[in-house]
């Protein structure tokens, strides 16, 4: 399938990798069509997907069972009055129909809007109003139920509401009956109905650390930019099985869970779990087999505290980190545990992996990696100059000459709010960075969190990587408090391993600690213990609330 869309597979370099590596675009592609429909001719009983859950579900899925439940599905869709730019929310976990559906809209041409279960009525209001939501189909959990029935009389695009698994609730329909009684046949559109690769075929709602979520909004073309994704970073196996931690109300699950990864000839694994537990996560790894996987570093994290020993994790290849700037202790101790080095990634909802430590490369631990090819990537100063070595500033995407494949049209229904992002052949990411005299880059922190004390621009993240390595510290956040003299200072706010209580002699030790591993000036001066942090629906510290708190 790789030969489909690339002229050159086969890399011996990075240099070789950037200078290249290039995608052929089809006329019209469609991933469902030209990808699914055609795995499912080509290689039938080709396995697509591994699921199970915790209550001891298990299914497989071949590119012919895909091509026969998508097509149903998108005849159900049809049927109830979905048609080519309808926006159809997705709120299914992690079951197995979200790729049903997913692929079924792509077929229809309709727009998927992909959403987590943890959103409040207010919340589905919002996205509702500014999507023009005309259905959403969604898993049978009456709390999100309930809270989507609360939204409704607020929504006037709503017309349909289903759900999968037996329902018995006013004004709403069947997902799995409609989907049961529909043809199984699905003639790819033609005319004014089929797409072409500038209609919308995704929207993410980002989480936003600050404000309103805005509108991602994805083209046609989009999965084709996830092959660098997949078989460049994440170094999937043809016919292995990669397994991404994300649930599919998240932009990380289709850098993960589908496109990338079939168009580069892996099966997908799929968890399907209510809470998190490290030991379970092991427990399925071992049992099906997985050979690579990506997951955020709060997951590792978690990982080197369990006995690895414990596991049979032969299976496993490969590891990459992504979602938030990985901190060196835990590179080293899942390196010690498991002989596997994790490749930091990096990128956001509006782009495919942009920054990333690619298997040419030796990793840096806490190094994000050197830039992706078809991405002009820079590091700019607040006039607009390109850093030199070792000098912070933005990191951007320089549009000018061409478009990355892959990246957003920008934000839908949203020009204003575009503009202030991507103006002047320019993208501003919001992340700060420096870069090496080998080219690559560290993270430092979003604009808005770093710190500005005594004329010192501190970024949050290497104290946070430096508390880290305390025991005691099991999360923690770095801000910048108000200061009378100082303009700001320091503040660390902790969430405690097991073991260990609030003290003032911990925070002594905490800040000693501090001083020793990194510079003296970046130790908190303010140390405050909490039983959780602040953080958004999709699991980021929201540095902002904090901050907020702080100058009240």
């Amino acid at each position: 399938m790789l030969n489909k869309f690339l002229s050159k597979i086969t890399f011996e370099s990075y240099k070789d990798f950037v200078q290249n590596f290039q995608i052929r675009i089809p006329d019209n592609f469609n991933f469902a069509y030209d990808v699914v429909d055609e795995l499912a001719r080509q290689k039938p009983d080709k396995t697509a997907i591994v699921w199970c859950d915790d209550n001891g579900g298990e299914a497989v899925f071949t590119f012919a069972q895909l091509k026969y439940y998508s097509d149903k599905t998108a005849n159900y869709l049809k049927s109830v009055g979905i048609k080519k730019g309808d926006p159809v929310m997705l709120i299914l976990k992690g079951r197995y129909e979200f790729w049903f559906c997913l692929i079924a809209l792509h077929k229809l041409g309709a727009i998927a809007v992909p959403a987590t279960h943890l959103l409040t009525a207010k919340d589905i209001i919002y996205r509702n109003n500014a999507a023009s939501i005309k259905m959403i189909i969604a898993v049978n959990d009456p709390p999100l139920l309930d809270h989507i029935d609360k939204a409704q009389s607020e929504s006037p695009s709503l017309l349909y509401k289903a759900a999968i698994g037996n329902i018995n609730r006013n004004g709403w329909i069947s997902f799995d009956e409609g989907v049961s009684k529909a043809d199984s046949d699905f003639q790819r559109p033609l005319g004014d109905e089929a797409t072409t690769n500038n209609d919308i075929s995704l929207l993410y709602f980002t989480s936003g650390t600050t404000g309103y979520p805005k509108m991602v909004q994805h083209n046609f073309t989009y999965p084709l930019g996830h092959i660098v994704t997949a078989k460049f970073w994440q170094n999937v196996e043809e016919d292995g099985l990669h397994y991404t931690v994300a649930d599919t109300g998240w932009a990380k699950a289709v850098w993960g869970k589908i496109y990338g990864q079939w168009i580069s000839g892996s099966a997908v694994f799929v968890y399907d779990y209510d809470r998190f537990d490290p030991k379970r996560l092991l427990g399925v790894i071992e049992k099906y087999g997985v050979t690579s996987f990506c997951a955020p570093p709060t997951i590792y994290r978690f990982l080197i505290k369990e006995n690895l020993s414990d596991y049979n994790l032969s299976s496993l290849k490969y590891c990459v980190v992504a979602g938030e700037p990985l901190n060196p202790e835990v590179y080293n101790q899942f390196l010690k545990a498991t002989g596997i080095k994790l490749m930091e990634g990096y990128g956001q909802t509006e782009l495919t992996v942009t920054i990333a430590t690619f298997p040419w490369m030796k990793p840096k631990p806490g190094s994000m990696g050197k830039p992706a090819p078809g991405y002009d990537i820079d590091i700019i100063d607040e006039e607009g100059r390109s850093c030199d070595v070792g000098e912070q500033g933005q990191i951007v995407v320089r549009t000018d000459r061409y478009k990355p494949v892959g990246m957003f049209d920008g934000y839908y229904r949203e020009p204003e709010r575009t503009r202030e992002v991507w103006r002047d052949g320019i993208y501003y990411t919001g992340d700060m960075a420096w870069k090496d005299e080998d080219g690559y880059f560290w993270f430092v922190g979003r604009s808005d969190d770093v710190i500005k004390s005594s004329g010192y621009r501190i970024g949050p993240f290497e104290v946070e990587s430096a508390l880290l390595e305390h025991p005691a510290v099991l999360e923690c956040a770095i801000t910048g408090a108000p200061d009378p003299i100082r303009g700001q200072v320091v503040k660390a706010t902790v969430v405690l391993a097991k073991g260990y209580r609030p003290s003032q002699e911990l925070i002594v030790e905490l800040q000693d600690h501090v001083k020793k591993t990194t510079a003296p000036y970046k130790y908190p001066r303010i140390v405050e213990f909490v039983e959780e942090l602040p953080k958004t629906i999709s699991g980021k510290i929201r540095r902002v609330e904090i901050r907020t708190k702080d100058n009240e």
